[in-house]
């Protein structure tokens, strides 16, 4: 059904607004990226969708193989590629590794970052053709992700290190004085503390009391306790938003702490 004013005359939701250098994309055009990927079998399409209004537009792609943690704990490849239309943000393909115990959704930032970019100019055609050759670089890098996550199984959690891990992703407010922001942040840790011990797949041999298993803690929290406002505002914060940023500063934390408890 097309969208009528109370003239009757058809009508749609202002996505955003835009300079004059900015040059339209179209979904077919930015997904026809995927084409030669699952052409190759180098990926399967899984599943579509599009947020609010339908200024985001995204697709997700599996790769084949998957990651072995530890025994059967297995983290499954996808591909996210994502499509905007309100001239903030750019097309935006990332690696989303996916735990199959739990399906908590491992986002994480690695030194040169695990999305490629592709911004709204003249010469976008052009840069969807680059994507490629970049997504190859960063194909590789599953390998440094598959690695990271092994180890994390290693690392042996107290309640000190939890602690410090947990403080370092849901860090107090700059402001001693915002109690609120204060008591957020408390309650976060909370819950990953919770989860840490509760949380599915937790508990099983060789994950349990891990930073492995203090990581996942986090992502579930965020992925499956989080407060949303709807099913549109979950999936945004968890791949594009709030959730996003804090499960990359999760990753983060937990290769700079772990270099430090190594060490």
């Amino acid at each position: 059904m097309v969208r009528q004013d109370r003239w009757g005359k058809p009508s749609c939701p202002v996505l955003g607004i835009v300079g004059r250098d900015y040059q339209p994309l179209q979904n077919r055009e930015a997904f026809e990226f995927f084409d030669p990927i699952a052409g190759k079998r180098a990926a399967i399409y899984h599943t579509a969708g599009a947020l609010g209004n339908g200024e985001r537009v995204w697709i997700l792609a599996k790769l084949p193989e998957d990651i072995r943690v530890i025994g059967d704990d297995i983290a499954e490849k996808y591909l996210l590629l994502s499509n905007s239309h309100d001239g903030l943000s750019s097309v935006q393909i990332k690696f989303t590794p996916i735990r199959v115990v739990c399906q908590n959704t491992l986002t994480m930032a690695l030194r040169q970052g695990p999305t490629v970019r592709v911004i709204h100019t003249k010469d976008i055609h052009e840069r969807l053709r680059n994507a490629e050759r970049m997504l190859r670089l960063v194909h590789g890098r599953y390998d440094e992700i598959e690695k990271a996550f092994q180890a994390m199984t290693t690392i042996q959690m107290n309640s000190e290190r939890l602690a410090q891990y947990l403080k370092g992703v849901f860090p107090d407010p700059i402001d001693g004085e915002d109690e609120r922001a204060r008591k957020r942040m408390r309650l976060r840790r909370q819950w990953a503390e919770y989860f840490f011990i509760q949380g599915k797949g937790n508990q099983v041999q060789g994950v349990k009391g891990t930073l492995w298993a203090a990581y996942n803690a986090i992502a579930e929290y965020i992925d499956h306790r989080g407060a949303y406002q709807s099913a549109d505002h979950r999936l945004n914060s968890v791949w594009f938003g709030d959730g996003y940023s804090a499960k990359a500063r999760a990753f983060r934390v937990a290769q700079e702490q772990s270099r430090a408890w190594v060490n």
